[in-house]
């Protein structure tokens, strides 16, 4: 098999999920309109044995694609990254590249704990999160509103304009208690925002979306209905934005922004962009 210069094959190494080696290869490489990748997570590469595997595989990879792929790496082991660094590829360490500044800044040695970003003995935050998680799921579209008063953030705006996945991926990434709120016609009606949210205005975030892209994703759900016509989707739209800048909620629209993009925002807004480690 011979691929295109601008097709490469990516390995995404780690002696535990690999998920932070991950996201990073992803940032990096989506600068690079022109080229494709194709990418190969291999996580919990945590003896030299399964180190040598992984080297015969990019080897081999090598070889059938006539150039050597890239290889992100979160290798804790120094004698495991060792190996892997002599296969034949561009050899990219993530760990290495950051902790010898980071030792020499804070004047002390890394632990090279195998898995350490994401170990569950890392109980306080595991817990916080996994807590989180529950307090998102079971607040979502206006569930259980008597726990509001526990909530970091309350998301607000019309159905299907992307609070349930935003509220997850806060309570997932950032152990933040997000809860979601719909407006609904009702409230354009009435002219304010729903009583049960009152006690909470300094919480409440707003997400909006075009009335196209709203059509189109409500269309999936219940095709040819009232509910997913653009007439309806611009009513809903235009009266959510216009009761969002009447009450002073800060909001943004989501039609463009990827779900990393909204919950930066949000966290900034709301002045929860922080985390301990």
């Amino acid at each position: 098999m011979t691929s295109s210069p601008l097709e490469r094959t990516v390995f995404v190494v780690s002696d535990s999920t690999g998920i932070t080696a991950e996201t990073f290869s992803h940032s990096v490489l989506s600068q690079f309109d022109e080229a494709k990748f194709r990418s190969i997570r291999v996580p919990f590469i945590d003896s030299t044995e399964k180190a040598d595997e992984v080297v015969n595989r990019i080897n081999r990879c090598a070889l059938e694609e006539k150039q050597p792929p890239l290889v992100f790496s979160t290798l804790v082991d120094p004698a495991i990254a060792l190996r892997v660094r002599h296969a034949n590829c561009t050899f990219l360490d993530l760990f290495g590249t950051f902790i010898k500044p980071v030792e020499e800044a804070l004047g002390m040695k890394s632990n090279h704990s195998i898995g350490r970003s994401h170990s569950v003995g890392l109980s306080k935050q595991y817990n916080n999160r996994i807590e989180a998680i529950n307090f998102s799921l079971s607040h979502d579209d206006g569930q259980f509103v008597h726990g509001l008063r526990q909530a970091d953030v309350i998301l607000v705006g019309v159905s299907r304009c992307g609070k349930t996945p935003t509220s997850l991926y806060l309570a997932m990434q950032y152990a933040i208690k997000a809860a979601n709120f719909p407006l609904i016609p009702e409230d354009f009606q009435r002219g304010t925002l729903p009583a049960t949210l009152a006690p909470y205005r300094n919480k409440l975030f707003g997400l909006s979306i075009q009335p196209t892209r709203l059509a189109e994703v409500r269309n999936e759900r219940r095709p040819n209905s009232e509910y997913s016509s653009l007439k309806q989707c611009r009513y809903e739209v235009a009266e959510a934005e216009r009761l969002m800048r009447m009450e002073g909620i800060p909001w943004l629209s989501t039609t463009t922004r990827s779900i990393e993009e909204i919950s930066t925002k949000v966290l900034e807004e709301v002045g929860l962009n922080r985390q301990a480690y």
